[in-house]
């Protein structure tokens, strides 16, 4: 029987085995902090995940296991492909799983982690579970601030669906006086998302917050805007 430690182990040998230097340093100019890479490819990645999938088809607490010990892991690729191989899976999650995925947060250095963290698996979660929003919204107290711009960003699979609009303006509020640069990035995003289904709605919430929100959510948020919009909320 497999162990999800012997598993790992043998993934983070093929990792170090199959990666490029090269690829590694390009990787670094997507991010502001020093992040550790082997130096694969998204694509490369997620066809080692569709592989381990296979393999442990018949296991899913395996595959959560393995899942949770590489995105535990300090390298992009580890925790990327922690993610992936749980995505096909997150359509029959519910609070359980979210709340063991949430324990995940703490392992988050990057936006590319903690966004494809909550987006591909907390998100998936919550746009169906309505009840988890009120534990999305304590992270905005956090001290972590990656955990604060997940409060903001896990409720984007929800405004791309165009529900929740209510949740998603409570948790946007509750950071407008957030000074982080990367939380003004994920709140901004968030309204962008919700106004691409709510418009009308996103543009009365900016109106409304416009001389307490910072200028990074405001510009962030408008930029599909229609124009006349836009030039209403920035004036």
């Amino acid at each position: 029987m497999k162990s999800a430690g012997a598993v790992v182990r043998r993934v983070r040998r093929e990792l170090r085995r199959k990666g490029s230097p090269a690829v590694a340093r390009s990787v670094q100019r997507f991010f502001k902090e020093p992040v550790p890479a082997y130096g694969w490819r998204t694509a490369e990645v997620r066809r080692l995940a569709q592989r381990l999938r296979r393999e442990m088809a018949g296991d899913p607490k395996l595959l959560f296991a393995v899942a949770e010990k590489l995105f535990a892991g300090p390298t992009v690729e580890e925790q990327s492909l922690g993610v992936i191989l749980l995505e096909p899976a997150a359509r029959k999650f519910g609070a359980t799983e979210f709340r063991r995925l949430e324990r995940w947060l703490r392992h988050v250095k990057n936006w590319a982690a903690g966004d494809a963290l909550c987006v591909n698996l907390l998100g998936a979660i919550l746009r169906r579970e309505a009840r988890l929003a009120t534990r999305v919204h304590r992270w905005a107290r956090s001290r972590n601030f990656w955990r604060r711009r997940a409060a903001a960003v896990s409720f984007v699979p929800a405004a791309r669906r165009g529900v929740y609009t209510k949740e998603i303006f409570q948790g946007a509020t509750r950071l407008l006086d957030d000074d982080e640069y990367m939380v003004q990035k994920g709140v901004g995003w968030l309204l962008r998302e919700a106004g691409k289904t709510r418009g009308a709605e996103v543009v009365a919430y900016l109106l409304r917050v416009r001389k307490r929100a910072p200028r990074l959510v405001l510009r962030t948020a408008c930029e599909t805007l229609p124009a006349r919009a836009r030039r209403r909320v920035l004036a």
